[in-house]
């Protein structure tokens, strides 16, 4: 079965048509306000932005959707999970006071934020799946509790899944942190002896102390406590640090797939994405800064299929050419593939074949543009 797709882009549309009435025709194009039901708690499940960083979803668009949806009679809330790391949003009160230090203030958005699973975490339900590394996957309570939930995603590049869009939104970003470690044990740090220097810098930037110093001098991982956060590999000069990409990232691609199929399990017809194709950075927006886009701003893509609508932002994306003079250090040219051309490591649209076999979605679409 094809999937609709509908594009709204930023060029070569009415001039006078601002990109707050884009999101409002494209909401109602795709007929968003089919999934919401009068009185409805509607979720909107977004990432309000690391501190420092700057390229996360602006705070005007998403008023667009909270008005919307209380046209369709619902009641919108904002919604974010905690963080599986020790930062700003590892608790929900760190994490309202980064929300609304980045502008997503009641005053600006008129709709409330809750951070779906609690005060440090600890509000998740556990929601049975069929897959082949869990048969349960620990979803927070309150984006369990939303009977609707539309999910706006800022697309752009990821160190360890390649990109981030709509899938992982649902996988990382509807999951406790308990849930982000079970994801990210597919992935686990392992030491390059030859290289490290033993200057233990890694042991205080572990969030998770899984790492010490061995009798030879060396850095040494405890791979049973390791949740591949990749924090180590980060601070680390030497590149003494890595990771098993043959062996594991398929399956951390492959935990989080199950884990957006628990996300959605119960919202059958009541869940509405919209990908963002501006500032696409080389980045999650976890991160504390932002680099420069790799490619220009295309559009925004409303759809009910995460992975059609993952598949078709792909396409598109890679359809543009790269910008020189950054992070983009090789397929620039249109038709190929952006995020290889960033992390060359990893197999990103390996998620999009996991999804559809996990019945999440199709990558068969057709493209409607608005």
């Amino acid at each position: 079965m094809t999937s609709h797709v509908y594009l709204v882009r930023f060029r070569l549309t009415n001039s006078e048509e601002n990109t707050q009435q884009k999101i409002q025709r494209l909401f109602d194009a795709a007929g968003f306000s089919h999934c919401i039901s009068p009185g409805d708690l509607t979720a909107i499940k977004l990432h309000m932005g690391e501190q420092g960083n700057d390229r996360y979803l602006r705070p005007p668009l998403v008023r667009q959707m909270v008005e919307k949806i209380q046209e369709a009679g619902g009641l919108p809330f904002l919604t974010d999970t905690n963080t599986m790391y020790r930062y700003k949003r590892h608790n929900a009160v760190s994490h309202l006071h980064t929300a609304i230090s980045n502008g997503f203030s009641y005053a600006t958005i008129h709709a409330p934020v809750i951070i779906a699973d609690g005060l440090t975490g600890n509000n998740e339900v556990r929601v049975p799946v069929t897959g082949k590394h869990f048969k349960s996957v620990r979803i927070a309570g309150d984006i369990v509790a939303a009977p609707s939930m539309v999910v706006l995603s800022h697309f752009k590049g990821h160190a360890l899944s390649g990109f981030g869009g709509a899938i992982k939104n649902l996988a990382m970003g509807c999951s406790t942190p308990s849930g982000k470690r079970d994801q990210h044990q597919g992935m686990q740090a392992r030491v390059i002896a030859e290289r490290c220097i033993g200057c233990e810098t890694c042991i205080p930037a572990c969030p998770f102390s899984c790492i010490s110093m061995d009798a030879d001098g060396k850095a040494s991982v405890d791979r049973d406590t390791c949740y591949g956060c990749a924090a180590c590999l980060d601070i680390c000069e030497s590149d003494a640090l890595g990771f098993d990409w043959g062996r594991d990232h398929h399956q951390f691609l492959e935990r989080m797939v199950e884990y957006a199929c628990g996300a959605v399990l119960g919202k059958e017809g009541k869940i509405g994405y919209m990908n963002f194709l501006m500032d696409i950075t080389p980045g999650c927006d976890c991160n504390s800064y932002s680099d420069a886009p790799i490619v220009p701003d295309i559009g925004i893509l409303a759809s009910y299929d995460p992975v059609a609508i993952d598949q078709a932002s792909l396409d598109l994306i890679n359809n543009e050419t790269g910008f020189s003079h950054t992070l983009l250090h090789s397929h620039h040219a249109p038709g190929e593939d952006k995020f290889a051309g960033l992390w060359n490591r990893t197999d990103g649209r390996y998620i999009i074949v996991y999804g559809e076999e996990r019945g999440l979605g199709t990558s068969d679409y057709r493209l409607i543009e608005i």
